[in-house]
């Protein structure tokens, strides 16, 4: 049997130009799609991250602007600075650079962005919006990287049996949601279930989100699945990164799976460039 290698990379390039085609008709009526960044401090990784942030954005047609703040700021003056991303017109998405220095009271700073402009869905409204399916705020990047992956490949949900191994409110609640969505028959699991082993060699479809490198060996998996790894971690013995899942042993074994790195991390980024133009087009429509 020949193993699908599920890549992230095409997928992600389809959401790019998705989104441009979309920006290019936003643009023509006016609209430029935007988003805020805010950055407490300058920490290097930080940085880092928000260039390459940009670099993807313009990928999409989005302007990227830089909201920043001194690393002494206090709670109140980040939460000034959301307030004021929240009423600008131009601004269509809010995205945070997290964790923030001790002093700032991260949980507030997060609930305080609008729903409609948080494109990392990080809030409890666009959570609560996902759980709902009342089309509030946005899904959690990662987890609608999951749905867009199997879209991509054309790996049909309806009626099939899924496995989501992690229960975060970041990836394994709110995929499970996502999935039922698509009519997929979903059990949650997390490390403690008895006989996962059990629950996952059932499944047609496994997602792993436990965050635990190489936990998951070919005993947990059987020959017609499609494994979607969604773990980043590094490898304790070789340093370098994997998923949750054990891809050489694994990719051996089942249908299709996902790679790490090369899979779910750049179709990540791509939604989030996906659902700034999607909250600059709902902008619009509401005038």
């Amino acid at each position: 049997m020949s193993t699908i290698l599920l890549e992230g990379a095409p997928v992600a390039q389809a959401l790019y130009e998705k989104a441009a085609r979309t920006s290019a008709g936003l643009q023509a009526q006016g609209v430029n799609p935007v988003v805020a960044l805010v950055r407490v401090g300058e920490n290097p990784a930080d940085i880092s991250y928000e260039n390459s942030i940009k670099k993807n954005m313009s990928k999409g047609g989005v302007s990227a602007v830089t909201a920043g703040l001194a690393q002494s700021a206090s709670t109140e003056q980040v939460l000034e600075t959301i307030h004021t991303l929240n009423e600008s017109p131009i601004v269509h998405g809010i995205m945070l650079f997290r964790p923030m220095p001790e002093q700032i009271d991260g949980e507030t700073i997060r609930h305080a962005i609008h729903p409609a402009k948080d494109v990392d869905g990080i809030t409890d409204m666009s959570l609560g919006g996902v759980f709902t399916g009342s089309g509030i705020g946005f899904a959690p990047c990662t987890a609608q990287a999951v749905i867009e992956m199997l879209d991509y490949y054309g790996i049909d949900l309806q009626g099939r049996s899924v496995a989501v191994v992690g229960r975060s409110l970041v990836i394994g609640r709110p995929v499970s949601m996502l999935l039922l969505e698509k009519n997929a028959t979903v059990t949650l699991c997390h490390s403690r279930t008895p006989k996962l082993m059990d629950v996952t060699k059932r499944a047609d479809i496994v997602v792993t989100a436990t965050g635990r490198a190489k936990a998951y060996g070919p005993e947990y998996f059987a020959p017609h699945q499609t494994v979607i790894d969604v773990g980043i971690n590094t490898d304790p013995g070789s340093g370098k990164l994997c998923g949750d899942v054990d891809f050489a042993a694994v990719s051996t074994k089942v249908s299709a799976i996902t790679p790490v790195p090369g899979g779910l991390g750049a179709v990540t980024t791509a939604v989030l460039v996906s659902h700034v133009v999607e909250a600059a087009k709902k902008a619009a429509e509401r005038g």
